[in-house]
Order: C-alpha cells, then sequence, then structure tokens
C-alpha cells in the first residue's frame, strides 16, 4: 500500500475506500487535538491567524503551548517564555484560560462517547478510543475517525488528528504522523514498514536515559532494536526491558483501551449535542431535536442508574456564538419528559424570533445515585406515570433497538 520508508503524506492522499479496507483490522483509534490550548484561544482571534502566539503565564512563566506559527520558529512547550521570546521576537502572549480548556474537553470527550462508551482519556486534548462495538453504525474504523474530525472541527472549531491501528502503542504514533489535522492508518501488513525507520525514542517506556544507553550500543532506530538477538538485549538492558522492548519494535502490545474519565472530568454531568444537517429557524423542528436529545440523555442516566437536578441547554448560532441555559428543579430526576419540558422552558424563554441555530445540546448536572433519590408523591396523582412509562421503553429497546419506541413527534419529523 505504501512504499518504505512510511510516508504519511502518501498515505494520506490514497483513495478513502483504500483507507477503508486497509482499517478493518485496526480498532483502536488515537484522537489528539492539534495545539489543543492555543486552537481554543485563538478560535475566536482571527486577527492573530498565521501569527507566532504562544499561551503561557506571562514574562517569567513557560510556554503552555505554542501555535504552529510559533513551532516554526523553533517554540516549543514548556520553553521558558524568556527562550521563546528570543527565538520569536514578534510572539504574541495569550494568557490561558482554564475554565474554557476544561469546558471544550469535556465537550470532546463527550463526543468521543457518542460513538462508542470504550473510551481512555490520557489528558484534556487526547484519549484513546477502540471502536470494535461502533461497526454497526460505520464502515471502518477510518470512518469513524473522519466522523470524529469533523464533528469537533464543526462544534469545537478546532482540529484534531487520528492514528489508526490495530494497538495502542503504534497508534499513538501514527497519530504524531496525522499531524496536523489528519488521519494515518497503520494496517497489519505495514506495521514493521511503518515502524522500523523510527529512532528508537518513540517506543513506549523509552526516555532520555534509556534512549541514550540504546544509541551506545548503536541502536538508533526502531528496526535495529527488532533485528537485534533476544539474549544480546537481554544482557545489555535487563531481560525485562529487552523483552517489552523487541516485542513492540515487532508490533506486539498487550495494552488494550480501557475505559476511563479524566482527572479533570469527573462524571457529574451526562449530556448530548446534534449539530444541524442546515442552520435552522424552525421552532417545531428544534424543539423536536431538543426531545430526542432529552430522550437520549435520560436513557443514558437511567442505564447508570443516576438521577440529576440541574438541566442545561446548549445552543449555537449560525455565526458560532454559543450560549447556555441551566435552571435547577426541586427534585433529581431521570424522567424523559422532566427533562424535556424543563430544556423547552429554557429554550423559550431566550425568546428567539428567526434566529438560526446550528447545534442545540441538553445536559444533566448535579448527579447522584438513584438510590439516594425519594420522589415526593403528589396527591391524586396517578400510581404510575412517565417514570413507569420510560421504564417500559428502556425494556423495549433493549430487547428490539433504539427505534422500537419513539414519541409520536419524533415519528412526524422522520417523514418530514
Amino acid at each position: 500500500m505504501t512504499a518504505a520508508p512510511w510516508d504519511p503524506v502518501a498515505t494520506a492522499r490514497l483513495d478513502r475506500a483504500v483507507l477503508e479496507r486497509a482499517s478493518r483490522d485496526c480498532p483502536v483509534l488515537h484522537v489528539d487535538m492539534d495545539a489543543f490550548y492555543a486552537s481554543v484561544m485563538l478560535r475566536d482571534r482571527p486577527d492573530l491567524a498565521g501569527v507566532p502566539v504562544v499561551i503561557g503565564g506571562g514574562q517569567r512563566g513557560v510556554v503552555l503551548s505554542p501555535s504552529y506559527a510559533a513551532r516554526a520558529y523553533g517554540v516549543r512547550s514548556a520553553m521558558p517564555m524568556t527562550r521563546a521570546r528570543r527565538l520569536c521576537p514578534g510572539l504574541v502572549v495569550v494568557s490561558p484560560d482554564y475554565d474554557q480548556f476544561s469546558a471544550v474537553s469535556s465537550s470532546v470527550m463527550e463526543t468521543f462517547r457518542q460513538v462508542t462508551p470504550q473510551v481512555q482519556v490520557i489528558s484534556l486534548d487526547e484519549a484513546f478510543l477502540d471502536v470494535r462495538g461502533s461497526l454497526r453504525r460505520f464502515s471502518s474504523p477510518y470512518a469513524v475517525a473522519e466522523h470524529l474530525r469533523a464533528r469537533i472541527h464543526d462544534e469545537q472549531r478546532i482540529t484534531c488528528s487520528v492514528g489508526v491501528a490495530g494497538t495502542v502503542g503504534l497508534a499513538k504514533l501514527a497519530s504524531r504522523r496525522a499531524k496536523p489535522d489528519g488521519v494515518v492508518v497503520v494496517p497489519p501488513e505495514e506495521v514493521t514498514t511503518f515502524l522500523h525507520p523510527l529512532g528508537v525514542e518513540e517506543l513506549w517506556g523509552v526516555g532520555e536515559k534509556t534512549a541514550a544507553m540504546l544509541h551506545r550500543l548503536g541502536l538508533m532506530t526502531i528496526g535495529d532494536i527488532a533485528h537485534t538477538p533476544l539474549p544480546t538485549l537481554h544482557r545489555a538492558i535487563g531481560v525485562a526491558m529487552g523483552t517489552q522492548l523487541h516485542e513492540l519494535a515487532w508490533g506486539i502490545d498487550g495494552r488494550t483501551v480501557v475505559p476511563r474519565r479524566g482527572d479533570d472530568e469527573p462524571d457529574k454531568s451526562i449530556g448530548a449535542d446534534e449539530t444541524f444537517g442546515r442552520d435552522s429557524d424552525d421552532h417545531e423542528v428544534i424543539l423536536r431535536e431538543v426531545l430526542r436529545l432529552s430522550g437520549k440523555v435520560a436513557g443514558r442516566m437511567r442505564t447508570a442508574q443516576v438521577c440529576g437536578r440541574t438541566v442545561t441547554l446548549k445552543v449555537r448560532f449560525a455565526d458560532f456564538t454559543t450560549i447556555t441555559r441551566s435552571r435547577t428543579m426541586a427534585e433529581a430526576t431521570d424522567v424523559t419528559r422532566e427533562i424535556y419540558q424543563t430544556a423547552a422552558d429554557l429554550y423559550a424563554a431566550l425568546g428567539l424570533q428567526r434566529a438560526r441555530i446550528r447545534l442545540v445540546g441538553v445536559r444533566v448536572e448535579g448527579l447522584m445515585p438513584r438510590t439516594r433519590v425519594q420522589r415526593q408523591l403528589v396527591l391524586g396523582g396517578r400510581e404510575h406515570g412517565w417514570q413507569e412509562a420510560d421504564q417500559a421503553v428502556d425494556r423495549a429497546v433493549l430487547r428490539y433497538g433504539d427505534r422500537a419506541v419513539r414519541p409520536a413527534t419524533l415519528l412526524r419529523g422522520d417523514r418530514a
């Protein structure tokens, strides 16, 4: 499929159908945001497009993230600000907004989880995904990668790069070569072609000291390690390290994607967003989507056996301006109708006339275990109500699929 040495540019030019076929045995994705902190801070600053910019903490601080224009001057993350200014005298320094970083990161990770629950968050700006279970909806792992890139760009106005491979380690190496804003697929038959020309420091577990030791032994590339007899490696760097590096050099990696949330992403909310195919100012269409999202969120809450009190509505307009409105209810709930009614009231309170809307989202926050929630009975109320109806729907969906039972309003939307 590719010529040696590996050429990610040539790979990117391949026909989509070729890449889809190549990725079929590559269920692991590594998604890495491109210059995340800089991208988030600069997306509303068109005046700084193409200008060398760093996100950082003042004259005596360090560089948190450089833009790609700044990287061209040799500016790197964690570099002292004084050195960065010497390398690039025209450097623009922008103060970081950590709340904004966290909010964007949470939205991105939620987008991943809408594709697969198998998401292992590594940091604010990167995660591994196992998409084996998503291939009933998508034609290939490559199609998943392109779907995620498009959604993140459309909804967050930042870009990401994706590595697609059969193992965690290969996927991470592939995403580095996809930067910026690309996808690199490493099919099983191309593993050694991809790996062996790379420097030994690219291997997982090889830091500066280990790399220096390997260089002293004359091992400069991963291919050098692969073709060194295992007993020789054992004598030089120890049995455990020698075996591990030898296996990795041949693409053998026993690590798997282990679902986990980020340290800055506590599991205190559940939400869902949807970008319209075309911007809409039709209140009926918008409220129909709010209903669908409310049902999706409520269903996930019931699966997780949690309830929440605060409902948040997100609206993004055609010009990408985004607003959120929240309301805290008297009692925690996981009932679709109650979540929808609160979200619909928030939308009505906006008083929008003909504003064109690009995206809507519904989120429930302040989650707590359902066992801790005691719902107040209403005098004269029905013995069975919307809560029992939701539970019946859940049972039908579990047995017959997502579209088995839906509100009539959503059926009308399908026919429209």
